[in-house]
């Protein structure tokens, strides 16, 4: 079996035409059938149904074919690509999986330098929930994530990269957005919206509101943008990252107040397999986040 017929049967999956596919593999439209033919005499399964207005379909069999050998030729194009260009050399891609109040509001400063100082690092952000961010790395799916507050576990490294201030978020007509000092027993007794009940910054929220203020959780979501909209829509009030609220604070959408006494923090980071080796251009994404964030 070549690689160069898996990779022609992807791109046939892909582009549904058998020209499509030849151009992109440099060959005619013959030799992609006879490619075709080959895979489906060897598996003894129709891979690929063709009709003249649908184009290239694949079958129930095909589907399973793709699906499989797609993440092992990007992964053999990645070492191909590794070991040819050397062990300096910093391009490639870099796939990285983040919860949404680190990636959409703390990374893109860092992502843009990067991008401008390594124009050949392709960066693959992907956002999801904690405990999916854990699995992708776990399984080998990206090269690092970040999680606020990163839980230490046998299997991964850890790598600290900074701290989010957490601040009183409510609609701009909130009785307490009139106020220019808050503390937390300010809280007591208002409705509030918050992450769900395993998510690590939920656990952190309840922590510091334990014998300081009981207020009556109306929502529990699973990301920070559904919690802000809650929150514009006058359904509670919430505790979240300070740099995850200065776009709907500019626009007049939500009123933020620090809150009295010491800085309320949340730390993130950086984890990622024990096992697993960086390449060039994720050790380098890395090191630039240590020193950026």
């Amino acid at each position: 079996m070549h690689l160069e017929t898996l990779k022609t049967f992807c791109d046939l999956v892909e582009t549904k035409s058998l020209s499509r596919a030849a151009k992109l593999n440099h060959v005619t439209q013959s030799a992609v059938s006879q490619q075709l033919r080959a895979l489906e005499a060897r598996y003894k399964r129709k891979l690929i149904d063709r009709a003249p207005r649908i184009g290239a379909r694949p079958t129930e069999a095909g589907t399973v074919l793709y699906a499989e050998v797609k993440p092992l030729l990007e992964r053999f194009s990645e070492v191909e690509r590794r070991l040819l260009e050397g062990p300096n050399a910093v391009a490639g891609s870099v796939r990285v999986a983040t919860v949404y109040s680190v990636g959409l509001h703390t990374l893109p400063p860092a992502m843009k330098k990067s991008l401008s100082l390594h124009p050949g690092v392709n960066l693959r952000l992907e956002y999801r929930r904690t405990d999916l961010v854990y699995d992708a790395c776990l399984a080998g799916e990206v090269d690092f994530g970040i999680v606020a507050l990163p839980k230490r576990r046998r299997e991964l490294e850890i790598v600290p990269l900074g701290e989010d201030e957490l601040w009183l978020v409510t609609a701009p007509d909130h009785a307490l957005a009139r106020r220019k000092k808050v503390t937390l027993a300010d809280l007591d007794g208002s409705p509030f919206v918050g992450f769900d009940r395993d998510i690590p910054t939920r656990r952190l929220v309840d922590r510091i509101l334990r014998g300081k203020a009981s207020v009556s959780y109306v929502m529990e979501l699973d990301n920070i943008e559904t919690i802000k909209r809650s929150v514009e829509a006058g359904l509670g009030v919430s505790i979240l990252p300070a740099p995850a609220l200065a776009a709907e604070v500019r626009a007049g959408t939500l009123a933020a107040r620090r809150f009295t006494g010491p800085p309320l923090k949340r730390s993130f980071g950086a984890i990622y397999r024990r096992t697993r080796e960086l390449s060039t251009a994720a050790r380098t994404f890395l090191e630039l986040l240590k020193a950026e964030l």
